[in-house]
Formats: structure tokens, sequence, C-alpha cells
């Protein structure tokens, strides 16, 4: 096991509680049950008389309640993704569902009684004495068409504790507990998936080749283990979608994204009309490279004479403030807290969970990120992004109850790709040479490539899956794969060389595995092209302009996301909106053209 040698960067969750073994957290847990039983006893069956002020008080105790709720959720999930092959983060976490699972049961009725009660009286969620809450009360009205009832509703629970969700930490365990045999600059070390990962935008290209190949190779061996996981979790949805009288399996998320399925249909057909884009970026790349066609593993990898830079740790955390505080020195507020409190656990390790997440903290005002530093520029990219989400968090709690922090993730990942701008901006505006700036933009155009295209392949993917169980076709692993190369195909044509391997890129996917949110994938994109034009009109502005994006961030859920691109002057129904996005894509393609020529 490669171990590291460096100091271990952990966050501090004792904010939270002092650690799981602590009588606090016990006490927190009871004290959680009896508030469940209060809210019960005094709400149950009742909520359909009530008056809108009586109404506005029932809300205040749930998320009273819900708060509470969060800081044991909340400090079972770091400490089991930080380090979940420990029997006591094990054993937590175990705990912890568990009771939630048995509060979630007991509070089924709340949101299907407060949901009947506007449908019913739909005038009530214009009632001054809920102004607070008239778009939570909007969106819940919208979801209870889809609502089954108490009993139902606690039994679907039951269900997934141990059924659909038991295929989620499946996918998550496996991928977290394997080591991987990867040749690292000619020397062969055995990696933590997180590690290995940590390689795929490694200068050495052989180094890439083997972290791919080790990895993927693995996985495609255990490939009918993913198959069966995604292909029971994607039928138990198609069965949900029928009880609950969803029109597709994409409609729940478009409810639970606040949007309309028109203006998601045309985001998606306006990036597959403009994959030349991407295909020139990527012949580009290949010439930059001298390769004839680029391979797969060098698709986000730098270019192989670019300067071999490395960044501390601290120097991405500087650089970063950096970024934020020439867009406006109190819009870095957030991200100097978040380093002051330790709030960020950065290290890779064996036991990690994989990838990278912000997690919101609603009574600490504040958020915890997870992430594994390499460093790499990728890995600063990946911090001014996750850093951005805490930015999100610290402007929108201070303004809103968290029955209006329920965040589409069409809009929260507005402040993630915008920290990556405002890096973009400063590492362009220091560069010292066209090298320097050619490694920037390659960078920058790989990762938001990958956001806009290549995700736009996987929603193409995900919609395969359900077309083909609807058609009553079987997926094992190999239809799975061949499904797969379909959607990817349509992105990249003949521009990228494949290794077999890569077949079994889907089963690393978490997103694809999650207990009830599907196309959890088109979302990303939305963000990335909403927030390319919204980039724009701060270029255009200036200072402005800071006003508006810190008014659009307080808002957190409590307007729809159209309203919010209306704040900063977007419309995202016009049929031409996602032009904008494209164009800035467009933008730093030509940069590097004619630093290339």
């Amino acid at each position: 096991m490669n171990s590291m040698t460096k100091k271990d960067i952990a966050w501090d969750l004792s904010e939270i509680f002092p650690s799981s073994a602590d009588p606090s957290v016990q006490k927190a847990i009871d004290n959680l049950c009896r508030m469940a039983e209060h809210l019960a006893k005094k709400y149950q069956g009742k909520i359909g008389n009530l008056s809108a002020e009586h109404l506005a008080d029932c809300l205040k105790e749930f998320e009273a309640y819900r708060a509470k709720l969060g800081d044991v959720s909340l400090f079972s999930e770091l400490s089991f993704a930080a380090n979940m092959t420990l029997p006591e983060t094990q054993s937590h976490h175990d705990k912890v569902t568990k009771t939630e699972a048995k509060l979630g049961k007991m509070l089924a009725f709340f949101e299907l009684e407060v949901g009947a009660l506007v449908s019913k009286n739909p005038r009530m969620i214009s009632d001054k004495a809920l102004a607070n809450y008239k778009h939570a009360l909007e969106r819940l009205k919208s979801q209870a068409a889809h609502h089954l009832s108490e009993v139902e509703e606690q039994l679907a629970i039951e269900k997934d504790q141990y059924g659909v969700k038991a295929w989620e930490e499946l996918q998550m365990k496996w991928l977290n507990t394997r080591t991987f045999e990867v040749e690292v600059e000619g020397k062969k070390k055995t990696l933590s998936f997180g590690e290995a990962g940590g390689l795929f935008p490694h200068p050495d290209r052989a180094t890439r080749e083997s972290a791919y190949k080790s990895i993927y190779g693995l996985l495609g061996e255990s490939g009918e283990i993913f198959s069966s996981a995604l292909r029971n979790t994607c039928n138990d949805w198609l069965n949900v979608c029928e009880r609950r009288k969803y029109d597709s399996p994409m409609h729940a998320s478009l409810i639970e994204n606040d949007v309309e399925e028109p203006i998601i249909d045309n985001l998606l057909k306006t990036v597959e009309s403009n994959v030349d884009l991407y295909r020139r970026y990527l012949k580009l790349k290949a010439k930059m490279m001298e390769l004839t066609r680029l391979g797969c593993h060098d698709l986000i990898a730098p270019l192989s004479n670019a300067p071999r830079t490395t960044f501390s740790y601290d120097g991405a955390r500087d650089m970063v403030i950096k970024a934020y505080s020439r867009f406006d020195e109190d819009y870095a507020s957030a991200v100097k807290d978040m380093y002051a409190k330790n709030h960020l656990d950065s290290s890779p390790r064996f036991g990690k969970q994989s990838g990278a997440f912000c997690a919101s903290w609603y009574n600490g005002k504040s958020a915890f990120i997870l992430d594994s530093f390499n460093e790499t520029l990728r890995d600063v990219y990946t911090l001014a992004h996750e850093l951005g989400h805490a930015t999100h968090d610290y402007y929108s709690q201070r303004r809103q109850t968290i029955l209006n922090l329920r965040i589409p993730m069409i809009v929260a990942e507005t402040a993630s790709i915008f920290g990556e701008l405002l890096l973009t901006d400063l590492l362009i505006s220091e560069a010292k040479s066209d090298a320097e700036k050619k490694a920037i933009l390659t960078s920058v155009l790989d990762m938001a490539g990958n956001v806009i295209f290549r995700v736009t392949a996987r929603a193409r993917f995900e919609q395969s899956l359900y077309s083909a169980l609807k058609q009553g076709d079987y997926l094992d692993y190999e239809t799975m794969c061949k499904q797969w190369i379909v959607a990817r195909g349509k992105i990249f044509r003949n521009t990228v060389e494949w290794f077999s391997e890569m077949n079994a890129e889907w089963t690393t996917v978490p997103h694809y595995y999650l207990a009830n949110f599907r196309f959890y994938n088109y979302p990303y994109v939305y963000a990335q092209l909403f927030v390319y034009a919204l980039y724009q009109t701060y270029l255009e502005e200036g200072s402005r302009f800071v006003p508006k994006f810190k008014e659009m961030l307080s808002a957190g859920s409590s307007v729809s996301p159209l309203k919010i691109g209306r704040i900063a002057g977007l419309d995202v129904n016009d049929p031409h909106f996602w032009k904008l996005g494209i164009r800035q894509y467009e933008h730093f393609v030509k940069e590097l053209e004619e630093i290339v020529n």
C-alpha cells in the first residue's frame, strides 16, 4: 500500500460531535427520537385542518427537527466517507441509518398531509403567514400527485433500507475497498482507488495507461456484479414510476430540479448539435501532444510538453482565496472560514470514498469538503469547485430556513463552476509564458468538455437503459457495455482511441446507483452552460454583477431556477439560451487555437 508521507489532511468533525463513541451522540439521537414522537403526536392526521398561521408554526417545528437530524446524519455520513473500513464508523453509520429509517417512517405523514392540504386549498400557498414557504409549498404541491398512502410510503422506506440502498452501498464499497496494481513511472505500486484514479492526469503517458487499465480491467472482471446492481436499481425505479404515476423515469428528477422537460430537451439537443466544437478541440489537443489521435487516457491529461508543475496544498488554498477575493473581497469569506475551521478532508487514503463532495451543515452555517488532493492542477480546480459549494451554503444558510435550502442540482452547481472560472482568470493573468497558458486552457477545456459533452452521453446512456428494460430486454454486463459504447460514440465518433477495458467505465459512476434518484447527470450539463452564460454577463457588467450574484446564491430554493436566472437577466426558456454557454466554451477553444497557431 502506498502510504502518505505528508501530513494527513483530515477534517475536524468535533464541532458536530467529539467522536462517535461520545455520550453526546446517543443523547442527540434520543432527543431526535423524542422530537419526532412529539411531531407525530401533535400533527399526524391533523394537518389537513390547519389554518395558514398554524401551518406556518408546524413547518417551523419541522425545520427545527430537520436541523437536529442534520447534525446526527452529517456526522455519520462524513465519518463513514472518510474511513469506511473502520469498524467503529461502520457500526455508527449502520446505527444512524436505521434510526433515520425509523424516524422517516414515523414522520412519513408530514409531507403527505401538507401536500394534500395545499393541493386541496391552493390559495393558502399565497397567504402572507406562509410567505417564507411559498415556493417550498408550490414544489410540494407538484410532488403531491405522486405520493402514495402513508402505509405505502412507510413500506417503501422499509423496502429501500435493505433493498435498493444495498445496491448503492455495494457499488461504493467495492470501489473503495479494492487495491490496484499500477506501474508509476516504471515502478510497481499497490494503490487505493482514490490514489490510482488520481493518476489519470499524470504527466507520464505510460503511468496513465497503467492506471486506466488496472482500474477498469479489475472492474470489468466483476462486471456482472455491477450490471446486477444497476439492472436491479433501474428495474426497481420502473416499479416506483408505475406506482407513483410518473410520466417517465426522468419525470421525478424534473420535479426535484424544479424544471420543465422542454428546457432539458433543448439543453441536450443544443449540446449534441455542437459536438463538432468538442471534436475540434480534441483534434487540437492531439496535435499539441504530437499524436495522430488521442487515447482515452489523454482526455484529461496535461500536455506532454507542458511544464511539470505540482501544487502544494497550502499553495492551492492561497490561489483559490486570491481568485475569489479578486471577484469580491467579502466573497472569499466562506473559503477562509472553511480553512480556519479545518472543514476539509483532502488526503487520499485506503477506505476513503472516491471523488469529491461538499456537504452543508445548517446548524454550523458552514460545510465540509471531501477530496483527494494529489498536487495536480486538476486538484486545485477541484478545491475551487467544492469551495464554491461551500460559498453557496455560506450565503444561502444565512438568508434562508431549512425548507428553502432544498436547492435543485441545476442551481446547486452555480457557485462551484463560477469558482472554477475565477481560478481560470487568475491563472491566465499570472501565466508567464504561452506554454503555461496552453496548459491552463487545456485543463479548462478538458474539464468543461467532460461535463458538457461526456455527461450528456451519460444521460443518453441512462435513457437507453430504461428504454431497453421497457422493451423487455435483459441487461447483462455485455449489453450494458454496448449501450455505453453507443452513447459514447455519438459524442466522440472517431476522435479518440479507447482501451477495451474502458467498456467498463460506466461501473464507476456512483450516480447511476443512487437509491430513488435517477438522472443525476443532466443537471451538471445545465449548470455548466448556465454558469458559462452567467460569466459572460459578469465580464460585461464587472462590479455591478457582484450583488446580483450574491442575491442568486442567497435565494437558496426560495424561488425557482427560472427566477434565479432572471435576477441576472438570463432566460433559460429562450430556445437559443444554451448557445450562450456553448459560446463561452468556443471562446476558450479559440483562445487556445490562437496560441497554438
